[in-house]
């Protein structure tokens, strides 16, 4: 096995004692004292396996691995001990800061047999944890195809509000903040429930009639239901649902789910209303402000931080290009409509593969023409040199 197990006490010579035990048997480092291990994790880790002495000067075992615990999660932690101190060792197991316990004199036999143990209890634990990332990923990355596909203007919208809140979190320096970017970009996840044509009217800023505005406000209710029971999706999915009452959200402002969740919903709300304004064809400037005084109790940090997100066509130029030429990210430089007005792309949409599939399905049919107009980054501008030299070639 590759992984490293640390060994911990207070006094070399038992630390030497168990590496020439257990030498040939596992990948092993050692840390003489509580303090040299937190360096050792630190700078050395990860480590699958931590064991420690538990009676140590200036920083004991439980100490140590309470520490270990918090920043490193899955590490397995063992304390070996001296003392039969059963409150002790009653006390470590039911606050989760160790796998096992084990008393001196401790043999060979004994020591392997536990080292194994916690070997393999990592490897279940990264493995399940693993399998669990690369499940949300590809959940995440299925739903975001199907709004792609499904409703084009959505995800677009959703696209835009992504970037707004990347750069408002990063600004602010918060924590998690891959949450508000994912809430962000599954945020118009219930609109795959509505007309495209009731979207369309929404974006553009046109009043809808009582029963389809009854509708379109379903679509943040719709969306938590779908992703309330995708595992460590809960509170972002509650995001999602207060994208249009954060302020209405009751709960314990000290619990601190509940201020992360009620912050996102709030940072939807002040995104949501930036972007249909920009939409409509208010500057940044003019946009944040008006978002500042419908948000008074929102951070200012928010409104500098919307000023300052870049237009998203900076530094691009429009190409066309034929879609067999056209890769997953690409982004559209216009909106893609059949002859009957659906919309299959919208403006400034990064194209997944499922919409690549879907634009060559509808070219096939003839209801649209066979390339693209996508945004591209331009080419650097020549240096002075360069620029002079081609000035000579032209003047001779």
């Amino acid at each position: 096995m590759s992984e490293k197990i640390l060994l911990v006490d207070d006094e070399p010579n038992v630390l030497q004692a168990c590496e020439r035990l257990l030498h040939d048997k596992f990948v092993m480092e050692t840390a003489v004292g509580g303090a040299a291990a937190v360096t050792a994790i630190k700078t050395k880790g990860p480590y699958a396996v931590v064991m420690s002495d538990l009676r140590m000067p200036q920083m004991d075992g439980l100490e140590l691995l309470a520490i270990v615990k918090k920043q490193a999660p899955d590490t397995v932690r063992i304390m070996l001990t001296g003392y039969a101190d059963v409150q002790t060792a009653l006390l470590a197991i039911n606050e989760g800061n160790i796998f096992r316990f084990l008393t001196k004199p401790c043999g060979k036999q004994t020591l392997v047999k536990a080292l194994t143990a916690g070997l393999a209890q990592y490897q279940l634990v990264t493995s399940e944890k693993e399998i669990l990332e690369k499940t949300l990923a590809g959940s995440i990355g299925v739903l975001s195809d199907v709004l792609s596909v499904a409703s084009p203007a959505a995800f677009s919208r959703a696209l835009r509000l992504r970037r707004y809140l990347s750069h408002i979190s990063t600004r602010m320096q918060l924590a998690n903040r891959w949450k508000f970017e994912l809430a962000a970009l599954l945020s118009q996840l219930g609109c795959v429930t509505i007309p495209p044509e009731t979207i369309d009217a929404v974006y553009a800023g046109q009043p809808l009639p009582p029963k389809e505005q009854k509708l379109y406000d379903s679509h943040p209710q719709i969306a938590f239901d779908l992703l309330k029971n995708i595992p460590r999706l809960a509170n972002i999915a509650a995001m999602i649902a207060h994208q249009n009452d954060a302020d209405g959200m009751t709960g314990n402002i000290s619990d601190r789910d509940f201020t992360e969740t009620r912050l996102g919903a709030q940072l939807l709300a002040a995104a949501m209303e930036f972007d249909a304004r920009i939409v409509r064809g208010a500057s940044r400037s003019e946009a944040a402000s008006l978002v500042g005084r419908h948000h008074t109790d929102l951070d200012p940090r928010v409104m500098v931080a919307l000023i300052e997100v870049e237009p998203e066509a900076r530094d691009k130029i429009v190409q066309r290009r034929k879609l067999e030429e056209i890769a997953p990210g690409t982004v559209a430089a216009e909106d893609v409509r059949t002859e009957t007005g659906t919309l299959i792309i919208a403006k400034h949409q990064e194209v997944t593969s499922a919409a690549i599939l879907k634009l060559k399905n509808y070219c096939e049919r003839g209801a649209i023409a066979g390339d693209l107009a996508v945004s591209v980054p331009a080419p650097p501008a020549p240096d002075k040199a360069e620029k002079e030299t081609e000035d000579e070639a032209v003047i001779k």
